[in-house]
């Protein structure tokens, strides 16, 4: 009777243990699930609003007085005159390939800027949109970009998608723009004042066909990079940027 009873409690504990160590593998499996859905759901800030910290100017250590930080933005005040046709676009210190980019904008009347990604500092190339693909910000219908085809158009993939709508507010008002850019689902989208404008893929071989039909079909270095910096573009006109953050995917 005694190895009767000592065969049932060694019974009991052996299933004891077996449950506890599932009962741990599923608690492990749960913070891990929860860990990585959080990460997925944090949002890392570009801009304080009370520094340039994180950003500089392309090719350049530091930020120029041409860029002031008014009232928690970055606002652009374009120089009278250029020396040896200097340029003054803003990149971000760290670089990225799958994320959501969100921010408001505010051009100036008659303005034209962009958001680009996928930038890459190489000395030999003077400017950002050499290698970095373009989200369009622009007065629609004051400046002169405005009128050569909807893919030049707010929220448009610069010279290659055109936004479905005109979801811009008038000049001198913020805009809230979100720029996602997936390449595991091969995923890009634009969204304009809450409302999706743009989609499109950004893998091969269908990115690789959009670019042929554009403007950059012979640009050796553009689009080339799946990280890269983010841009704010120096074209020439007054521009403001605020609430700038990234959630990387």
């Amino acid at each position: 009777m005694k190895n009767i009873f000592k065969i049932a409690f060694l019974v009991m504990l052996v299933l004891g243990c077996k449950e506890a160590k599932k009962e741990a593998e599923e608690t492990k499996e749960m913070v891990e699930e929860t860990t990585m859905s959080s990460k997925a759901d944090e949002w890392t800030t570009l801009f304080d609003g009370e520094s340039f910290n994180g950003w500089h100017e392309y090719l350049k250590e530091d930020v120029s007085d041409n860029w002031k930080i008014e009232d928690g933005a970055m606002v652009f005040y374009p120089p009278e005159t250029r020396e040896n046709g200097n340029q003054f676009n803003l990149v971000s210190d760290g670089s990225y390939t799958d994320f959501v980019l969100s921010m408001d904008w505010k051009i100036a009347q008659n303005g034209n800027s962009g958001v680009m990604w996928g930038v890459k500092e190489i000395d030999s190339l003077g400017q950002p949109y050499l290698t970095g693909p373009e989200i369009q910000v622009l007065d629609n219908e004051g400046h002169p970009d405005g009128k050569n085809g909807t893919s030049h158009q707010s929220g448009a993939l610069y010279d290659m998608v055109s936004p479905m709508k005109d979801m811009t507010k008038p000049v001198g008002e913020w805009n809230t723009m979100v720029i996602t850019i997936n390449h595991k689902t091969n995923e890009g989208r634009v969204e304009l004042n809450g409302e999706t404008v743009v989609e499109f893929p950004v893998n091969d071989p269908e990115w690789g066909e959009m670019v042929a039909n554009s403007k950059f079909a012979d640009w050796e270095h553009f689009a080339k990079y799946p990280t890269g910096k983010i841009a704010l573009q120096d074209h020439g006109d007054g521009v403001a940027y605020k609430n700038i953050k990234i959630k990387e995917l």
